[in-house]
């Protein structure tokens, strides 16, 4: 790991924890955490009770499908990197509210500063939405969007995979495409902010930030 990723990570996660103005400060800071020279970074939307507990992202349920899902393609959770754009918990695990999410936004920025992704993949339609605000994640889910340098994969949440079994089939089979999407193997190139492959549907605009 980058001694000097790791450190200016570490940097904003102490100014984070000393910002009054953040919502939310009734429960714990929960960052983040992996490896932050990780070509990929997973961004769900807020931690719930576990995560909280713990101070660690994706720690339950759909922490232990996470794991499953990174392990079934051959990666270790300690090689990628995990984080949610709100890092504290919203009270009885209530969807994040859009004042919440504006909040919190200018410190995700900078953690994708630091870390300089090749590849970010939304979990869920909150963080989806962060990115790509049009897009739907019943259409969208494991398509490839460029954004400059970065490519946006949009998922399903893995908790969404844990109540249904098509969304997991869907999720898993999107899953298995991120080795190839990191090698660039199997890629459409595409222009920018457009989704790849093209469709007849009018496509999401992407943005970053």
């Amino acid at each position: 790991m980058s001694n000097i990723k790791a450190d200016e990570l570490k940097k904003l996660e102490s100014e984070m924890a000393e910002d009054k103005s953040l919502p939310l400060r009734e429960s714990n800071l929960v960052f983040g955490e992996g490896n932050s020279d990780s070509e990929i970074v997973f961004i769900g939307e807020a931690p719930g009770f576990h995560e909280d507990r713990l101070k660690r992202p994706f720690v339950g349920r759909g922490g232990q499908l996470l794991n499953q899902l990174i392990s079934e393609i051959g990666w270790r959770r300690e090689d990628v990197y995990i984080t949610n754009i709100v890092k504290r918990r919203p009270p009885d695990n209530r969807d994040p509210l859009p004042e919440e999410i504006d909040a919190y936004k200018p410190y995700l920025k900078r953690q994708l500063e630091i870390m300089k992704p090749k590849v970010v993949v939304p979990l869920g339609r909150f963080s989806m939405n962060y990115f790509l605000p049009d897009a739907k994640m019943t259409r969208d889910n494991g398509r490839v969007f460029r954004l400059g340098e970065t490519l946006i994969v949009p998922l399903f949440h893995p908790a969404a995979a844990l109540r249904s079994t098509g969304v997991l089939n869907e999720l898993r089979g999107a899953f298995k495409k991120l080795p190839n999407i990191i090698a660039g193997k199997n890629l459409v190139d595409v222009p920018e902010s457009r989704p790849a492959p093209e469709t007849s549907k009018k496509p999401p605009q992407a943005k970053l930030f």
